[in-house]
């Protein structure tokens, strides 16, 4: 792993995430990618990274390929929990504190509730700094709620098995309808992640989400698109 850093095999593509109700984009999602011919999926090179004790060195790189790359919009970066063992978020000149448009550390449930001690004093002092919080995978389960309502998110993403064919299931549009009240209530806004149709992106549009992400509206590239077309 510490070879494939020093050989500049990490890259990064962007994803857009759009606003739904009056279009444009909102932010970029960054993933994390690899051309060696070590790792042949993202998720390799992250089991790669938690093995090897290295996350937190990826995540830095991953963090400075995304901001050089992308200067004048807002990013959603994804944190891994060994990060939050690790010193590297907290140091003044990470990337983060340095993109003025806006950074959005995006965790999920993988976060174990036990973590929430340690990850509050992180994220406390990052947030302190400017830096914002988004919630991944809401609908995945009850932790989720205690995310939410531990963590104060200014984002929250639904998982992609409430957003799948919902415009054909009227139950699920009255349950991510409600979701959607509830964020808004606890202040945070809310992205419909892995839209694959108009059908899709209509039916969040009309419960109310507030953001998109999904093939439809534009897949991960690098570099970032400058402009989307959807409906």
């Amino acid at each position: 792993m510490p070879a494939v850093l020093s050989a500049g095999e990490i890259k990064v593509v962007y994803q857009p995430i759009v606003d739904i109700q009056n279009p444009r984009v909102f932010a970029y999602e960054v993933l994390v990618r690899s051309s060696s011919p070590h790792y042949s999926s993202p998720i390799e090179l992250i089991s790669e990274a938690i093995r090897s004790n290295c996350c937190g060195a990826v995540g830095r790189v991953v963090r400075e390929i995304a901001t050089q790359n992308c200067t004048d919009t807002p990013l959603f970066l994804n944190v891994h929990p060994q990060e939050f063992d690790e010193s590297w978020l907290v140091q003044p000149d990470d990337p983060i504190f340095q993109h003025y448009p806006g950074i959005y550390l995006e965790v999920t449930e993988s976060v174990p509730l036990s973590h929430y001690t340690l990850c509050h004093s992180v994220l406390a002092e990052i947030r302190g700094k400017g830096v914002h919080l988004a919630v991944d995978d809401l609908g995945a389960g009850f932790s989720n709620l205690k995310y939410i309502t531990d963590l104060h998110p200014e984002i929250v993403k639904l998982d992609r098995a409430l957003v799948t064919n919902i415009h054909n299931d009227r139950r699920r549009q009255i349950l991510v309808k409600h979701l959607v009240r509830l964020c808004v209530e606890l202040g945070a806004r809310v992205v419909g992640e892995g839209i694959e149709s108009a059908d899709e992106l209509a039916a969040l549009r009309d419960v109310g989400c507030h953001l998109g992400q999904g093939y439809f509206i534009a897949r991960p590239s690098f570099p970032p698109p400058a402009s989307v077309q959807y409906s």
